[in-house]
Parts: structure tokens; C-alpha cells; sequence
């Protein structure tokens, strides 16, 4: 199979030019080892299971023998063995060159095991599963990038994504292992099996600390019930407890090891000072890292959709706010939200370094894009409001007014809000 570039090829080229090594980051699956290899001269893969207690030996007494090779040298999850951080880190400060190493894992830093945190030699890059761009499945007429400069639009911004096509899409997702599979029913075993190992294995794994099987289950289901809504954790331990016996200390152990295995990936709120504290939303929105992992939690198949929308615009959103990231990484964005208690709402606040921002609106269908631009019209009203009064530190006005959707056109309207469909945009 052919490599699919990715978008983060570039930012990872970037990076190894700057810093001695990058650590890639992200949920397993979503294709950081084989982007890793291609740029890398030489590696060694932690898990290989001839070659592992051979590896994990020589780690404990010289771990700088694992690092001989030509640069970049690759270490394939690394987190196998802990103290391969900082002799990377040793390696970097000795030679006091950039690109020597690359890290993989599955798994966020366990701090306790390392020495440094290996701040200015080793830099972090996320990845996540593939975007629809990636795909090839957005045909990508409009950048993002592009629009923050020049503002305009180019003339033939039709998607040529059905609804079916994004259902199929948000249900298989962006795993690359789906692309050399021929039939769809094939494509969907894929997230299936990936939620099955994480829940059977990956979630005692990661820690070596045995964890429930069906507890996680029903968390990673009440979960999936609740994505992209401001559901409290204890709702959603309410709802396991209807089913199976958790504690609150255990559910918040689950969470956090989720949390860990990049499963679970919230979004955070955008707060601000154009209302009072008291009215703003704070509390993080619900995530997946890809939306078929909740779909594969519910047990659902894409034909349920097909006579409930309603639940699949909860889907669609996750579907879009994993390709905001995706695209908005590789601009050195982030991405939050904006709620309040008026009902006054951007699902999506993406925010570049240099200061400029996007309000978002995610609507799946044309006839909520009235009301979602209405909104987007008002919050930047509000800022001009405060500014007024704000003297020394007023707001900077929203750059991009954008409701994304599912529909095929792509235009701008008179109040200034893009509308573009999800089966156009790229980075």
C-alpha cells in the first residue's frame, strides 16, 4: 500500500529541523509509525516481540545502544521502556544537533518515570486519525489558510460529499488502515476492532493496572450518548451505575486512562470577557478523537442514520471538530468553544498564534444555517460592544465568521458568514 501524505508531514519536517527529537503523539491506528518511517533513517520498534525483552534489557543497562543508527533514528514506543526518554535527551544535549530522534507511542508521558521533561530538545507533535482532505474524500477547494489571508472565496466551491457519503465517512473514520479495504462492511469491522482491543486490553495495558472490560463499555457508550453536549461526569456515572457498579474514584481512574490512550479528546471553552463568568460556559464539550469510535460504542450501524439526522449532527460535529484540528494544527492553531446560558453558542473557536481567530458554526443540514450565522453575527457584536468600553484590553473582532456544514455549496453571504461545506475545506 502506497503511503497517504498527511498533512502533518509538513510540521514534522519542521519540527526536526528545529528541535534534536520529536515525540509523535496520538491514539493508536492513526498512522504515526508509518509517517514516522518516512522520514526516519534507521529504527527500532519497541513491541516487536522477537526482539522486545532483548530491547527492554538493554534499556535498563545501556539504553544508549538502542539509539546507535543512522538519524533520524525511530523508536517505536518508546513508553516500553521509560528511561529511553532521557537518554534521548542526554544524546540530544552531547551532539547539539536537531533531528536525531523520533518517538512514537500510543500513550501520554508517564512523568514519574522520566528524569526531564525534555523541554528544548524534545518537542511534541499530535497526531490524529485522517482527515477527510486525507482521505481524499474533501476535495479540498477551500483552504483554511487561504481564507485568513485574502478573504475570498474561489468560484466552484461544490462538494461532491452525499450526506451517505459523510455518514460513511464519520462511521468507518479516519483510521488508515480502512483505505485498503474493498468493501465497505470491511472499512466498518475496522473502528469495531479497535474499540474492542482498547476496551478488552489497551485500557489495562497502558498502566499495567487491571481495569473492567464491561465498565468501560458502558463509560466509553454513556459517553459516546453524550458527545458534543456539556453532560456532566456525573451524569454520565449515573448512567453506568444504572448498569454496572462504579465508584466515583474509579470512574474518574477510567477517565483519565481514556484520556491517556488519546480516546477521549474534549474540547475546551473559549471564555471571553464579553459576558459575565457567571453566564459563560466553561466546562469542556465531550470528544471523541474520531467520531466512530462513538458510533462503534453505541453498536450502530450507518443505515441507522438514516431515519435519525438528528442523533448523526451530534456525530457530524465530532467528525468536524477532528478535521479543525487536524487542519488548524498544521497552522500552529487549537481549537475551543463558545456557550452561554442565553443559548448564544460557536461549536467551534479556532484560534491561530499570531492572535487571529474563527468563530464556527456546525450544521449538518441547510436549514439551520439561518440561525447558526445569526449567532456568529451576534458574538461578534458583543465583542464590538465590549470593546467600546475596553479601553487597555479590548478584543480583537472575529477574522472568520464560518458555519461549516454538509451541504454541497459553498458561498459567502451578505453579513459576511461563510458557508462551506465539510467536503470542501483542507488546511
Amino acid at each position: 500500500m502506497n503511503y497517504i501524505e498527511r498533512i502533518c508531514d509538513t510540521e514534522l519536517q519542521d519540527k526536526l529541523d528545529a528541535f534534536g527529537a520529536v515525540h509523535i503523539t496520538g491514539p493508536k491506528w492513526c498512522g504515526k509509525t508509518t509517517t514516522a518511517k518516512q522520514f526516519a533513517k534507521s529504527f527500532i520498534e519497541m513491541q516487536d516481540p522477537d526482539m522486545r525483552d532483548s530491547y527492554i534489557h538493554t534499556a535498563q543497562i545501556k539504553p544508549s545502544n538502542l539509539l546507535s543508527g543512522e538519524n533520524p533514528r525511530l523508536i517505536d514506543e518508546w513508553q516500553i521502556a521509560p528511561n529511553l526518554w532521557d537518554a534521548v535527551r542526554v544524546s540530544v544535549d552531547k551532539r547539539n544537533e536537531s533531528g536525531l530522534y523520533i518517538l512514537t507511542g500510543s500513550n501520554s508521558i508517564d512523568k514519574t518515570a522520566i528524569m526531564h521533561t525534555g523541554t528544548g530538545r524534545i518537542d511534541t507533535l499530535q497526531m490524529y486519525p485522517m482527515s477527510l482532505y486525507e482521505s481524499g474524500e474533501s476535495n479540498g477547494k477551500i483552504s483554511l489558510s487561504a481564507l485568513f489571508k485574502n478573504k475570498e472565496l474561489p468560484d466552484d466551491c461544490i462538494s461532491d460529499l452525499t450526506i451517505d457519503g459523510i455518514i460513511m465517512a464519520a462511521c468507518r473514520g479516519g483510521w488508515p488502515s480502512v483505505m485498503n479495504k474493498k468493501t465497505d462492511k470491511a472499512k466498518l469491522m475496522v473502528p469495531g476492532s479497535y474499540f474492542d482491543s482498547m476496551c478488552r486490553d489497551d485500557i489495562s495495558n497502558v498502566d499495567n493496572v487491571k481495569r473492567d472490560e464491561q465498565g468501560t463499555r458502558l463509560l466509553l457508550r454513556s459517553y459516546a450518548r453524550n458527545i458534543s453536549t456539556f453532560a456532566s461526569n456525573r451524569t454520565i456515572l449515573r448512567d453506568i451505575n444504572a448498569n454496572f457498579p462504579m465508584s466515583e474514584t474509579t470512574f474518574y481512574d477510567y477517565l483519565k486512562t481514556l484520556k491517556k490512550l488519546y480516546v477521549i479528546r474534549d474540547v475546551e471553552a473559549w471564555c471571553p470577557s464579553i459576558r459575565s463568568k457567571t453566564a459563560i460556559q466553561s466546562s469542556d464539550k465531550k470528544e471523541f478523537v474520531d467520531p466512530s469510535i462513538a458510533v462503534a460504542a453505541l453498536g450502530i450501524a450507518p443505515e441507522y442514520f438514516n431515519t435519525d439526522l438528528k442523533a448523526f449532527g451530534f456525530i457530524f460535529e465530532t467528525l468536524c471538530i477532528r478535521d479543525l484540528r487536524v487542519y488548524s494544527s498544521s497552522m500552529g492553531g487549537t481549537v475551543s468553544y463558545y456557550h452561554d446560558r442565553y443559548g448564544l453558542e460557536a461549536d467551534a473557536v479556532l484560534h491561530l498564534r499570531d492572535g487571529r481567530y474563527a468563530l464556527i458554526e456546525i450544521k449538518l443540514g441547510s436549514n439551520e444555517i439561518e440561525e447558526a450565522a445569526a449567532h456568529l453575527n451576534e458574538i461578534e457584536r458583543l465583542v464590538a460592544e465590549y470593546n467600546v468600553n475596553e479601553k487597555q484590553a479590548p478584543l480583537r473582532l472575529p477574522d472568520l465568521k464560518i458555519v461549516l456544514t454538509g451541504t454541497p455549496f459553498g458561498y459567502k453571504r451578505e453579513d459576511g458568514v461563510y458557508v462551506i461545506p465539510i467536503g470542501c475545506l483542507k488546511n
